[in-house]
Order: C-alpha cells, then structure tokens, then sequence
C-alpha cells in the first residue's frame, strides 16, 4: 500500500509541479531535463554560473577524462586548487559498487555551489549532463536552486545507426554520440556489416575493403534491383569503411562520454557483400548466388573466427553483436557440405543448423572473454547458453528469453524503428513505411505488468534503431533519429511514475531547438500534422 501511496504522490507531484513550476523563463530548470529525473526538488533562490567559466573540483578519482570534458564544455574552464574554492564540487565514491547503481547521481544546487555525489564517474557524468540541459548548453546562466536525486532504470539504453546500407563519417558519428550523451544514451551499436557494404578495416582479409564496402549505385534500391559490388576505384563507386584509426578514435571519443561502442558483424545472412569478395564461403562456391554462409564449410569458422579476432582486438565493449536475423537458409536445403554438418551432429533441420553455428560463434566469442547478442531468430533451433536476445519481431522473443532466464533488450519493430514515418507520408521523405509518431515510442514499456520482479531483472533495456535503406543522407538520418530518440532515452532512464506525455512533448519542443543551433537537423515537431 505504501508503495502505491508514493506511486500516486509522485505522479501528482511530477505532473502539477511541470505544469506550474513557476520557474522564470531565463532561468534554467530541472524540469526540462530529458529524461525526467528520478525526485526533483525545488529550493529557494538561484545559482550564477560566472561569466568566465566556473572552477571545478573532483574528489575521490584521479581521471582526466572528467576533468577534460569538463574543461572543454560551457560550464567550467579550470580546476580549482582546494575543494572548498570550487564552484563545482564533484565528490565520487571511493566504495566499490554494483553495476545497478553506478550510473546514479545526486545534484544539489545552492545560490552559492554546485554539488555532485556518485558512485562512479559515469553517475557524475549524467549530472553534467543534467546542468547542461538546465543551462541550454550555457545559454542560461542563472540555474534554479534545487535538489535533484537520479538513477537510470535501465543498464542498456542503446541506439543503433544502420552505417552499411549508407555509410556515415566518422565525423558523423561522433556528432551523434555528443547528443547520445546528453539524452544520457549509454551503447552505440554500429551495423557495420550487410549485404549492401562492409565498413571496418580487416587485415586478413583486404577485398572486405577493397570490393565488398563498394557499390555501383547510391540509391539502396537502384543497387538492391542489381545486387552487385565494385573495385573502390570504379568511375561510381559509393561506399566507404572505417579504418582501424577510424575506430580507435571514435572509441576514445565514446569512452568519454560513457559511452559503450558494440560493433556488428552479421552473420549467417544478410552477407552478400562477403560471399561476392569471398565466394569460397558459400554453399554454391560462386558470387551472387547466396546470401548465408555455408555452414558446412570449416573455411566458414575460420574466416568467422579471423574476422572477431581483429574485432575483439579493436573494441573492448562486453559484447559482440552478431547478427542472426532474416537467414534465408534456402541454400542449406541442397548444400551437401551443410547436409553432412547436420549429420555429423544430428541436427534435424536448418533451424538446428543455424543454432549450431551460432553456438559454435558464441564458445569462440566466450573464450575471448566477450559475449555476444543476436536477433531473435538466434532462438530458433535451441539459444547458445549465454546469448542476450535482442527483440524486434515483436516483443514475444526477448520476453520468452527473460522467461527463461535470458539477458533481454527490446527493440521491437512497432516502437523502437525509427526507419518508419513519424509524421503524415505527404509531408516527409520517403521511408521505409509504417507510422511511429513521437508519441507512441515514448508509451512503450519494455517490462510487461504481468512480469515478476524476478523476471523483470533480466530485461536489460531498450533500443532504437535507424535502418537506413531509405535515408541516403545524415541529414536525413538526424531528422530520423531526433526527437524519437529521446523518447527512447526517456523510456530507458525514467521510471514510468514519473513520466507524462504531454510534458515530455514540451521539453522535446524545447530539445529541437537546441539540436537545431548545435547544427543538427531534427524533425520539426512543433509543426507536426499527426496521422
């Protein structure tokens, strides 16, 4: 009862104070902050931030990164030499603690300081983030006095750019990962690899650079209506791949903002590019007649096996995303190499046969010390043992998987693709189709009510995606991306108590416009015609 009791209030107190805070509209508030913190509360008075740049202070760490971050943001420009002369007091816990709590804060705004207590550099980090959301990026010198106590819900909060069908710069996408952090977005899954072009330098294996991330046509469609690739030096070649130089950099720019880069190698479908450059790998041993690897084929496991050894070699993220959805599997029927595999080890159809393989990839991505995450079709055919799910045909696979004791993150198609139009058709580019307006991404919830508290732990978060066959420009992939991604960063941090659509599509209006002076081009939600 008391629980409900504090559920209410916290509802009431939320939605009223948004809706009248009183705050003065020069004033930077916490009750524009995405996401919507855990408890706000408002003191008297307001803080100046000084003209010049405040000092800063960091106890209980000695990590630049912090320190360098914050001298390169609007709020601060030096270190103060004593703690007591700071402007900005950080004070991160020495105490070792779990991972469910790291990411927490607390902030406290007085006329005279302003005050950080976390359990870890990231919990300090999201704090920034919050003054610099109240301060729109230092536009707003006067800050309100307040209290504000916060904690994400959940330890995932991803968003996935699609950089095969169109590739983007690593400019491009260091740009997104500054607005990622402040959303308080914490893993960056990168499709680097598709039918439609491989992005990321191996060594091994050079024509993945050299053929495979080049194409003879721009448009997806044009090149899907002719599924060919070309030399990078062809007379129209369009493509473009990340270097291992490319990578590190974009990594060490994502580190410091706490955020976690998860590379994506696609496999056992969605690998035309391959199977042209490589054609040995596929069943029929000829380019552009298969779109899976033979499974039969050792030659198989070992250029797998090569290729995620450079990766893993490259990105120190926890996990590897490999793949598994929309495998054809055609080829496997006839292939007498894949018949004897499923022989030899008793498989009974290609389901079996594709559960094999992703097996097989996860006990060679464990030995690594790394784990990987798959599509949920990696449930077809028996799920490797220690396999995260990641749902988009829905949410019945990545709930199946927490039923059954699973990691889980949801990104089902009806909320989390952001490929989809969020407006009327008429009034906007060209997309895949669908319509997902802002608000029906911000009402999804990840956990079912039916869920126990104990299932509910292995849900791990939530994802947005943007595929890109039909956003041929970043222009048009950032209109894409904002505001629904924000939707989704509200929908993984906040808890649903303390969330109210109606306020969130205010803060949003403001949050476009700050993209839009930042340089990037979101949609214009104040101008939305709806369905």
């Amino acid at each position: 009862m008391k629980k409900f009791i504090n559920f209410i209030v916290s509802t009431i107190f939320v939605v009223t104070a948004y809706a009248t805070d009183g705050i003065q509209p020069s004033v930077g508030s916490p009750y524009s902050v995405i996401p919507v913190p855990e408890k706000i509360e408002i003191t008297k008075g307001t803080y100046s931030l000084p003209v010049n740049g405040a000092t800063f202070y960091i106890k209980g760490v000695k990590d630049s990164r912090l320190s360098d971050y914050l001298k390169a943001s609007a709020l601060a420009q030096s270190v103060a030499d004593k703690a007591q002369k700071a402007d900005i007091l950080i004070e991160i816990s020495s105490k070792k603690t779990d991972k469910e709590n790291c990411e927490a804060y607390k902030l406290n705004i007085t006329p005279k300081r302003i005050s950080i207590k976390a359990n870890d550099e990231a919990g300090a980090f999201y704090a920034i983030q919050t003054i610099l959301q109240m301060s729109e990026g230092g536009t707003k010198r006067e800050l309100q006095c307040c209290s504000v106590n916060d904690a994400p819900r959940f330890s995932y909060r991803g968003l996935l750019f699609d950089v095969s069908r169109h590739f983007r710069s690593k400019e491009f996408i260091m740009k997104q990962i500054d607005a990622m952090a402040l959303m308080k977005l914490n893993k960056l899954h990168l499709h680097m690899t598709n039918g439609a072009g491989w992005r990321i330098e191996i060594e091994k294996y050079p024509r993945l650079t050299e053929f495979a991330a080049w194409r003879p046509y721009r448009s997806w469609m044009d090149w899907a209506s002719d599924t060919r690739y070309c030399e990078s030096n062809y007379p129209t070649a369009y493509g473009g791949y990340y270097t291992k130089a490319d990578i590190r950099e974009i990594l060490k720019y994502a580190e410091a903002r706490h955020i976690t880069v998860i590379p994506d190698i696609e496999m056992p479908g969605h690998s035309e590019e391959v199977l042209a450059a490589y054609p040995e790998l596929s069943c029929s041993g000829e380019p552009y007649r298969n779109s899976d690897y033979c499974i039969g084929k050792e030659e198989t496991f070992t250029f797998l096996e090569n290729v995620l050894t450079e990766v893993i070699e490259l990105f120190p993220s926890e996990y590897i995303h490999i793949g598994g959805d929309e495998a054809v599997k055609q080829g496997w029927k006839d292939c007498p190499h894949c018949k004897k595999r499923m022989q030899e080890e008793g498989l009974k159809d290609v389901d079996e046969l594709q559960s094999y393989l992703i097996q097989r990839i996860e006990k060679f991505v464990n030995s690594k010390g790394r784990k990987i995450i798959g599509w949920d079709e990696i449930l077809e055919g028996g799920l490797a043992p220690n396999a995260t799910v990641m749902s988009w045909r829905g949410t019945e696979g990545g709930l199946a998987a927490a039923k059954a004791g699973h990691k889980a993150i949801m990104s089902p198609g009806t909320f989390c693709y952001l490929d989809q139009y969020q407006d009327a058709p008429h009034t906007l580019p060209e997309a895949i189709g669908g319509y997902l307006p802002l608000k029906k991404v911000y009402s999804y919830d990840p956990i079912p009510q039916e869920f126990s508290e104990e299932e509910a732990k292995f849900i791990h978060g939530v994802q947005g995606n943007i595929w890109a066959e039909y956003i041929p420009t970043p222009e048009h992939m950032e209109m894409m991306a904002y505001p629904r991604i924000l939707a989704i960063a509200e929908v993984g941090w906040s808890n649903p108590e303390v969330k109210c659509y109606d306020n969130f599509r205010n803060r949003a209006l403001t949050a476009v416009e700050y993209l839009k002076e930042k340089g990037y081009n979101p949609f214009d939600l104040a101008n939305e015609t709806g369905n």
